[in-house]
């Protein structure tokens, strides 16, 4: 009886670890085609922004060029020939563009020079309205050669959706499984714990796990937030500058927004502003330093 019992409960943890496996490796397959789908999305509606772009100038005879994707998630708008436009009316092409196709609201947009890349004007827009960064700039940018790159924060949000909670709940059940057959035959060992921690004044900082903890209260950090503040604790009371700040934390995803380092430290800023004793100082044309009273 208890042989049979047990053929039973492997029988069905097996059918059970193959149906999940399944049904993600048909999740997935669902994925990619649905991501498929978006770029070209992504690819129509840039091209409608370049078509208004260059009615508003009155140009009915030069070309719109192919959009490329530079990257996963990076998609590059280009012309045949020199453009000029008012940066305010770029934002509303690409919001209403964006918005008829059903794409995401999370995105930068860069106008670069096609001589020395350099950003001419550049924006990102957020559903955290906190995090959307539109300068005001109604100023005609002069005719010249420009391309217009989309920067999308995370593609896969765009594409999954709500989907990841099913995701996840498959995960979830996954681990149930696992986790019952493994205490039906007395091997629980309870994993341990990453403990590492950076204390600063009364918060504990867990670079791991993207987290700050004060008095059992969790603070979630975002990955930039979290690479920001491992580098203000390594080098407390000291000037750090712009520079180096965005070079070790923008730099290896190719893209950089204006003011995005500001408005990172302004977020980390109202996380921390539970304790007097810490304070993130701008230093004016150079930098920023974390101050740390004992």
């Amino acid at each position: 009886m208890f042989f049979t019992a047990t053929m039973n409960k492997r029988r069905v943890y097996v059918i059970a670890t193959l149906g999940l496996s399944a049904f993600l490796i048909w999740f997935f397959l669902g994925r990619e085609q649905q991501k498929s789908e978006s770029q070209e999305l992504v690819k129509i509606a840039l091209r409608e922004v370049g078509n208004q772009i260059l009615l508003k100038q009155q140009d009915s005879t030069s070309l719109v060029l192919p959009v490329i994707a530079v990257e996963a998630s990076v998609y590059e708008l280009s012309f045949e020939r020199p453009i000029s436009f008012k940066p305010n009316d770029l934002v509303n092409y690409v919001s209403e563009s964006f918005e008829r196709a059903k794409l995401t609201d999370t995105y930068q947009v860069e106008t670069l020079n096609c001589d020395d890349h350099e950003v001419a004007y550049s924006y990102q827009m957020s559903q955290n309205k906190e995090e959307t960064l539109v300068p005001c700039a109604g100023r005609e940018l002069p005719e010249s050669c420009y391309t217009i790159q989309v920067h999308f924060a995370s593609q896969d949000e765009s594409i999954l959706g709500g989907q990841w909670l099913l995701y996840l709940l498959l995960f979830l059940v996954f681990i149930a499984f696992e986790a019952y057959f493994y205490l039906k035959k007395g091997k629980q060992n309870d994993p341990e714990i990453n403990a590492d921690f950076e204390a600063i004044g009364s918060f504990k900082f867990y670079p791991e796990q993207n987290k700050l903890i004060k008095e059992a209260v969790e603070i979630g950090l975002s990955k930039k937030e979290c690479e920001l503040l491992a580098i203000f604790i390594s080098q407390p009371n000291q000037v750090i500058r712009r520079d180096e700040l965005t070079k070790r934390v923008w730099e290896d995803n190719g893209v950089i927004v204006g003011r995005s380092l500001d408005t990172y430290v302004s977020k980390l800023r109202k996380k921390l502003s539970d304790d007097d004793r810490i304070k993130i100082t701008n230093v004016h044309g150079v930098g920023y330093k974390l101050e740390v009273k004992r």
